[in-house]
């Protein structure tokens, strides 16, 4: 790398995006932050996502909505970029939703890979895909082999953007690496997200919804190791790889509950509810390729993780910015 590289960061508002754009301040890069501040979920949440970056001298951020921005000036002055955004939640992506899953999954990445193909200078496309592509597994732990049958509309979008990021660095050369996140966790986690609403409900004596019989597992990854593989990918030689990110944090939603408990030192109500369509029944990843190639490793536990993410749920509620 050079001394002070650029990278682009697209849905630098968000979950992951903001920790990864600050990861880089610290490493030395300028970071162009790109964020459509789509309404998801509120906007306050994502502008305290940002507070952190705002007004640093690294920093510039540019609110643009990928399907219908000009992009090519922005990528032309990137060494790296790191891909994000798109539309998240697999409950959501049923029904008349769709259209924003197509647009924020496939036609952003698409647009975003064309102006990426006439760049002379860019040295790495970094894409978040999600384990939502491989759908109900047959075989355990999952491998980048495994054949990909997602089971809800958001795992069709995101596996149909992952072959758009394949046929973009087969036909036009564009060095793209596509990192699978496994059920990312930790500060600043979307508020639709299981954790955040099992802190919340917990912290407010309200019960926990419990889809199914709660035995269904989930590969928790804790946020700074998601970032550490992006980082890892922007050095790594390994353009056109696929790769599995997954925190060795497997539990099921039980055991989170359990655990739960012993973090916040209380009992947690739970209420049973119909299992939900889109939600599979497993997930583990392999990550034995991304060990190998990229030199990933993720080092923070579960229990770790989530006493993390309840700390900082906890300053929210004192700060008002999240409500029980």
């Amino acid at each position: 790398m050079s001394s002070q590289p650029t990278s682009l960061v697209t849905g630098a508002a968000g979950f992951i995006g903001s920790h990864l754009c600050e990861r880089l301040l610290e490493l030395g890069h300028q970071v162009i932050g790109v964020d459509a501040f789509t309404d998801y979920y509120p906007r306050p949440v994502k502008e305290a996502n940002l507070a952190a970056l705002r007004g640093q001298p690294g920093f510039r951020l540019v609110e643009a909505d990928l399907t219908r921005a000009e992009l090519t000036g922005l990528v032309e002055e990137a060494d790296f970029v790191l891909h994000q955004a798109g539309q998240p939640g697999v409950r959501p992506s049923w029904g008349s939703h769709f259209d924003e899953y197509v647009a924020r999954n496939i036609l952003a990445t698409q647009r975003l890979l064309e102006a990426a193909r006439g760049s002379k200078r860019l040295r790495r496309v970094v894409f978040a895909s999600s384990s939502s592509v491989y759908g109900q597994a047959r075989e355990l732990p999952l491998r980048e082999e495994s054949l990909p049958q997602p089971y809800s509309p958001y795992g069709v979008t995101k596996l149909a953007a992952e072959h758009l990021c394949r046929l973009y660095h087969q036909n036009f050369g564009v060095p793209i690496v596509a990192l699978r996140y496994f059920t990312v966790y930790g500060p600043r986690q979307r508020p639709d997200m299981g954790f955040h609403r099992f802190i919340l409900a917990a912290l407010g004596d309200r019960p926990i919804p419990v889809y199914g019989d709660g035995e269904q597992t989930r590969d928790f990854t804790y946020v700074a190791d998601a970032v550490e593989a992006n980082l890892l990918a922007l050095a790594a030689p390994v353009v056109g790889g696929l790769f599995n990110i997954g925190g060795g944090s497997r539990a099921s939603v039980n055991e989170i509950l359990r655990t739960l408990e012993e973090v916040l030192g209380v009992a947690v109500r739970r209420e049973g509810q119909p299992e939900q369509p889109g939600d599979v029944r497993h997930t583990w990843a392999d990550t034995t390729r991304a060990r190998e190639l990229l030199g990933f490793t993720p080092r923070v536990s579960l229990r770790t993780g989530l006493g993390h993410q309840v700390a900082w749920l906890r300053q929210c509620l004192k700060t008002g910015w999240a409500e029980r």
